[in-house]
């Protein structure tokens, strides 16, 4: 029979473990206070393995108890707790605009611009022609016009915001007309009602949910309707026996009226997708061009750029707008306008846009162009894994994501793995563990990695970490069972 108290005797004294040469070289770096409070939790944690422990599972304990031993768990577990909760990972899934990985990515100039800005002062809200205090809002309204049409524009924290504030400004204690048809639940439980409550607005719901016509809008309009408001469905369509009113119908009676009519487009595009293969998406010029008074959109999405909500359209509804009090609740920092203004500038040549905006770049790049990454890529990984993989190119899809055009299935090669002496879930589970995560997909069990969505300067980075994960990886499954 196994002593328990043997084994707990046998656990260092936590000073002893301090004053280790590994460890004292880890206290000068991370300092003395984290290090000892790992130390601590180490010593607790095989404390409690060994009191739980069933009498055949004490054999190798003598051996984990070990100072070595501890020494190494020590070390883990401080760089576990060093390590940043938020951090760059590679996304091989194909998903463009991943909302769990952060969506849209930034570009070179952009994140420059950034830089820039974030490692120094800036004149965020001070005029330089006069030297007086500016407008923050001045930095990016006049570019936003330019691209849109727009007479003016406002930028706050994100699109969800931009509803609740156009709606708070507009229609608090009013009524709001929208088709039932439109009334979306996105991402985040992010429902369109529940928003136009907390904004004041009082809902009036018209149509059907397939079917909505102009004469339900004109039977809703009373003398407390403050707004006719769109919603861009985004990530749900509906099919079939349906009908809607066409945005530019709904400005003809709103114009004639005198009633404001609101386009919440959701996800914000600039260029025109059907040029590139891809299906047609409502450009914010569309909206203005159709007559709209107010149309919002993200910033993080289609457009490419970071997390905000843009509003544009006419000039005293966006100033109403910028002196609600909530408008201060809701205002970007400096570094969303310098990633923001760094974006708008790139979109006034469209075909910049699509080489250095990487959103539109990964959306629109020539079948052909990817083919030949992908097979190169595939070559080298296959070499790099020898026996332990099998590795072939074959026909998948991409997605958009973000909840924008949810029925398009982007066709892209991607590179299929096989293990040999591991599951392809273990790969995938320890690819997600490794020092730079790496996400994929699993079918069929295979791991696919899509190179829609894996940058060239990472081409490299996935091969060593996948190689490196299979390399001896029969062993490596050895050793996990013993433990």
């Amino acid at each position: 029979m196994v002593d328990k108290n043997r084994l707990l005797r046998q656990l260092p004294a936590i000073n002893i473990i301090l004053q280790t040469a590994e460890i004292q070289a880890l206290i000068r770096e991370y300092g003395h206070p984290l290090v000892s409070e790992a130390a601590g939790e180490v010593v607790q944690q095989l404390r409690e393995k060994i009191l739980k422990a069933a009498e055949e599972d004490y054999r190798g304990l003598d051996q984990e108890i070990t100072l070595k031993n501890i020494i190494a768990m020590l070390m883990q577990r401080v760089y576990e707790k060093v390590q940043p909760r938020l951090r760059r990972v590679i996304n091989a899934t194909g998903i463009v605009l991943h909302t769990n990985l952060g969506r849209a990515i930034l570009g070179q100039k952009v994140t420059e611009a950034l830089t820039e800005v974030a490692s120094g002062y800036s004149n965020l809200e001070l005029d330089l022609s006069t030297g007086e205090r500016g407008s923050r809002y001045a930095h990016v309204e006049g570019l936003i016009c330019r691209l849109t049409g727009a007479e003016a524009a406002l930028v706050v924290n994100n699109n969800a915001a931009a509803v609740l504030l156009v709606l708070n400004t507009l229609a608090k204690d009013k009524e709001v007309v929208v088709s039932r048809g439109q009334l979306v639940e996105i991402g985040g439980s992010f429902r369109i009602p529940d928003v136009m409550r907390q904004s004041g607005a009082i809902l009036v719901e018209v149509g059907t949910t397939n079917k909505t016509h102009l004469a339900d809008y004109l039977r809703a309009i009373t003398e407390n309707t403050a707004l006719l408001l769109k919603v861009h469905t985004s990530n749900y369509r509906i099919i079939g026996f349906t009908s809607e009113v066409s945005v530019s119908e709904l400005a003809q009676i709103g114009h004639a009226k005198g009633i404001p009519v609101y386009e919440d487009l959701g996800s914000g595009v600039l260029v025109d997708f059907r040029n590139y293969g891809l299906t047609y998406e409502p450009t914010v010029q569309d909206s203005i061009r159709a007559g709209v008074d107010l149309v919002s959109f993200s910033g993080d999405k289609l457009f490419g750029g970071p997390q905000a909500g843009i509003i544009a359209g006419r000039r005293e509804l966006i100033e109403q707008c910028k002196k609600n009090p909530l408008t201060r609740a809701l205002r970007v920092d400096k570094l969303t306008f310098a990633a923001l203004e760094a974006t708008l500038r790139i979109y006034f040549d469209e075909n910049r846009a699509l080489m250095e905006i990487p959103t539109l770049q990964m959306l629109t790049i020539p079948y052909g162009d990817l083919l030949k990454r992908v097979k190169r890529n595939a070559r080298n990984l296959s070499k790099a894994l020898g026996g332990n993989a099998k590795v072939e190119v074959i026909q998948g899809f991409s997605q958009v994501g973000g909840g924008a055009l949810p029925e398009e299935n982007i066709p892209s090669p991607l590179v299929a793995v096989k293990p040999v002496y591991v599951s392809v879930n273990w790969l995938e589970e320890h690819l997600r563990g490794a020092g730079t995560p790496i996400l994929a997909r699993i079918q069929k069990d295979q791991l696919l990695l899509d190179y829609r969505t894996i940058l060239p300067d990472e081409e490299n980075e996935v091969i060593s970490v996948i190689s490196e994960l299979l390399a001896n990886s029969s062993r490596l499954v050895e050793q996990e069972v013993s433990f």
